[in-house]
């Protein structure tokens, strides 16, 4: 019986392995292949296009049913649009993609983002006053509620946490922070990444932080 439970562990063990490296194996094989994709997509792209993918403009002048003939619909079209930051709604995020997979010479979708800093839909305190409830059980859920929505409008980039160390009452940007205190501050920003981001980046409802 012993016998037969160590050749058990060595085929179980031995099974491991081998899955391991055809894991391994299948991930190198993937990033090779990515990196002939990319490769290639780098060489047909002009100057102004890589520059381009660079841009990530404001999207105050699209308005619903005006994204075609906007000024920024005009430079999505020409591939000078990498992203449109702080654009909001399905229906205005759905008519620009549409213009960039479609209509731009090379068809390379945009990226969007907003500041997404205390919730989308659902209003939560600012970074400051969440900073005060020091439960960072409930500030991952406040940023796991609003990646959930913010994707759900087609928006997967948010500009938080804010981490800097706010110190000088003259800065006017303290309200976007946790505080003066660096390890208060270090807790809530891993809280909220890790609420934005959740446990696995290839769903749907997770957003990257910057």
């Amino acid at each position: 019986m012993k016998l037969f439970t160590k050749m058990l562990a060595v085929v179980i063990l031995f099974t491991s392995l081998q899955a391991t490296a055809q894991n391994a194996e299948a991930v190198k094989s993937g990033n090779a292949r990515m990196k002939v994709f990319i490769d290639v997509l780098m060489n047909k792209m002009t100057l102004d296009e890589k520059l381009g993918q660079l841009n990530l403009p404001g999207a105050g002048d699209i308005v619903t049913g005006q994204a075609s003939n906007s000024d920024i619909g005009k430079k999505i079209r020409e591939g000078k649009v990498g992203g449109l930051f702080n654009i909001k709604s399905v229906a205005k995020i759905k008519a620009v993609q549409k213009i960039a997979v479609e209509e731009s010479r090379l068809k390379i979708p945009m990226i969007f983002g907003m500041d997404v800093i205390h919730g989308y839909q659902t209003t939560f305190p600012i970074p400051l006053g969440m900073s005060c409830i020091w439960d960072m059980n409930l500030v991952e859920k406040a940023a796991r509620i609003a990646a959930t929505e913010a994707s759900a409008d087609g928006i997967c980039w948010t500009f938080s946490p804010m981490v800097d160390i706010s110190r000088d009452p003259r800065w006017g940007r303290i309200s976007e922070g946790s505080g003066e205190d660096a390890y208060l501050g270090s807790r809530i920003a891993a809280a909220m990444v890790k609420g934005y981001q959740g446990n696995d980046l290839s769903k749907d409802n997770t957003s990257w932080p910057v």
